[in-house]
């Protein structure tokens, strides 16, 4: 069974429509060439079909966020950065962005430099934006620092319209501010496997949102309510005092906060020093464009397969398609072909993919190139640890989004987890702010062990290819087809919170309940595909989700009503545990 979502990009299964930016950034900027594949070598004479088209397009200006680039330099970069942690045999040690320093921060050391205070500096804007706003409608005083402009990209984001209703709940803006970025809403959304039949669901990202217009009423937003703003500024040197946590932007200006959220992406250069430079567990590889000239552009598709496991570069990859109505023209789409894999080297590059979607996508869409008016190709790296959600490493600083790794490991669906997380969030930081309690265990609690994300390991390992000889090609895709079509027989209380990117305990043991009675000859196959060790790992996760599941429904409504009784730490620690029980079993979910 799977899971998807469209993250900043925000894939299948709830989210955004691309997203790379973060991940061309080393800790805070580009580099270099491209490093290729021996099999896969392009002559500097002979450009690939990606670079003509990618060199024949009008780019803009470059921003920060997701799908803030999309040139063919930028490719090149993260191409570059890609083939690093593919081919990284040994651990390398990023630089040091933040140390501790013993005792109070006194303004006298610092050599005349400018210092401003705030309550809480949100480092990354383009999805920090909504958490910082939040905080300032509570009344704190909040700045963010972006190393680019603030500024949202052309390429839409996908979304459902209940996610983002759970905006509205933080006082960020009302519902009907919702016309002003809604680009396009189109319905019905296909899912389907290697014409092993459809499933065609209504309301599943189904709506394209302009970044540039929302990001745009962010920022206005956030500016009335007494926030400011500094961009072109980079985040290379933190230091924790015992009552703030200072953060230098320039030569001449500090900033002082009582709180850091991390807030830049994949590839922070906090999160990267956290985790010491370990290779990801996982990743997800996107490439797509968004062209001009398709005739039938009513519907979308959240995940569709048109075909079994094949070669891409030296590497067997399942591929798999979304497709969606773009907002700037009727005859205007947007389609991303995507795979899951482990980093090592070998891997197809994004410019590979790129060179393979240029073949598959007119079949898969009925169309021709020379019938198509390319307007934009996007490109992403989605990487994933185990270890996730990141518990706060340091006192005073939090990661938040994907920094903190609370997206989807299948989805990596960045903007439709910030709005389901938004309002726990921003209430719970906002408590720990109010309360004094910023140090690393406290702020731990905000960012908690999940089990329903952590279950969701075992669909990005089942999706992924293999070389596995006993297993059929096509294993993927009969999978997933039978976990939907298992899932469509149960109704809408099963298949919804799954393509709403919501892992249930009830609905997924009622769908692999029914798996394994109507397709039990399935199972061998999953085993050989996975590997006992995840299977066994996953069992724990399932077993805590139904724990979960259990406190959240029954031990919860006993406590809640004394909790404001409790001593001030005691009542913020048991809300956070309240909290993880509710999200971690993925209540927090209503049709």
């Amino acid at each position: 069974m799977l899971k998807f979502q469209h993250l900043q990009w925000q894939h299948p299964i709830n989210g955004v429509s691309l997203s790379h930016s973060s991940l061309l950034r080393k800790p805070n900027g580009g580099g270099g060439g491209i490093t290729r594949p021996s099999t896969i070598m392009c002559s500097q004479s002979s450009p690939t079909r990606t670079q003509r088209i990618m060199e024949s397009i009008s780019v803009g200006t470059e921003v920060g966020g997701a799908g803030g680039a999309n040139s063919y330099n930028a490719l090149k970069r993260l191409d570059q950065l890609w083939t690093n942690i593919c081919s990284a045999e040994t651990v390398t040690i990023p630089p040091q962005v933040v140390t501790s320093a013993r005792g109070a921060f006194k303004r006298s050391e610092s050599s005349g430099m400018t210092v401003e205070d705030f309550d809480v500096v949100v480092c990354g804007g383009t999805l920090g934006i909504f958490i910082a706003t939040a905080l300032c409608a509570k009344g704190l005083k909040v700045g963010i620092v972006e190393r680019n402009l603030l500024k949202g990209r052309e390429q839409e984001w996908n979304i459902s319209r209940k996610e983002l209703v759970e905006l509205v709940k933080v006082g960020i803006f009302d519902e009907d501010t919702f016309e002003q970025f809604i680009a396009a809403e189109f319905n019905p959304n296909r899912c389907g496997f290697e014409e092993k039949g459809e499933i065609w669901v209504e309301d599943i990202l189904n709506i394209g949102i302009s970044p540039a217009k929302l990001i745009e009423i962010m920022k206005e937003r956030f500016r009335s309510l007494g926030g400011i703003i500094l961009e072109g500024y980079n985040v290379s040197n933190i230091c924790v005092y015992d009552d703030s946590v200072v953060l230098q932007v320039s030569e001449e200006k500090i900033l002082s906060s009582r709180l850091i959220i991390d807030a830049m992406g994949n590839f922070s250069p906090i999160t990267r020093q956290i985790r010491q430079g370990r290779k990801p567990d996982g990743v997800c590889l996107v490439v797509g464009s968004c062209a001009h000239g398709f005739k039938n552009n009513t519907t979308s598709d959240v995940i569709y397969s048109s075909s079994a496991v094949q070669k891409v570069g030296q590497s067997d990859v399942q591929l798999f398609w979304e497709a969606f109505p773009a907002g700037s023209g009727p005859m205007d789409r947007t389609t991303y072909m995507f795979t899951y894999m482990e980093p090592q080297p070998g891997c197809p590059t994004l410019e590979d993919l790129l060179e393979s979607y240029w073949e598959l996508m007119p079949n898969y869409q009925g169309v021709t190139l020379d019938d198509l008016k390319i307007m934009r190709v996007v490109y992403g790296i989605f990487p994933t640890y185990r270890d996730s959600p990141l518990p706060a490493a340091y006192n005073r600083i939090l990661q938040f989004g994907d920094a903190s790794g609370i997206q989807s490991p299948v989805s990596f669906g960045g903007f439709g987890s910030l709005t389901r997380h938004l309002e726990r969030l921003s209430s719970g930081i906002y408590e720990a702010i109010d309360g004094k309690f910023l140090d690393s265990n406290s702020l731990s609690l905000l960012n908690p062990y999940l089990p329903n994300l952590s279950a969701s390991w075992l669909f990005q390992r089942a999706m992924s290819a293999k070389q596995q000889p006993d297993v059929s090609p096509s294993f993927i895709n009969e999978l997933l087809h039978a976990n939907f079509q298992s899932m469509e027989k149960l109704g809408d209380p099963v298949l919804r919170p799954f393509l709403q990117d919501v892992i249930q305990f009830g609905p997924l043991v009622k769908t692999l309940g029914l798996v394994m009675l109507t397709k039990p000859g399935i199972i061998p196959s999953i085993f050989k595909q996975v590997g006992v060790p995840v299977l066994i790992d996953w069992s724990g996760h399932f077993v805590m989700l139904g724990y979960y599941t259990f406190l959240s429904t029954f031990v919860d409504p006993l406590i809640r009503p004394s909790i404001n009784t409790f001593p001030p730490k005691m009542k913020f620690q048991w809300k956070r545990y309240l909290d993880a029980w509710k999200y971690g079993a993925g209540l927090d979910y209503r049709l």
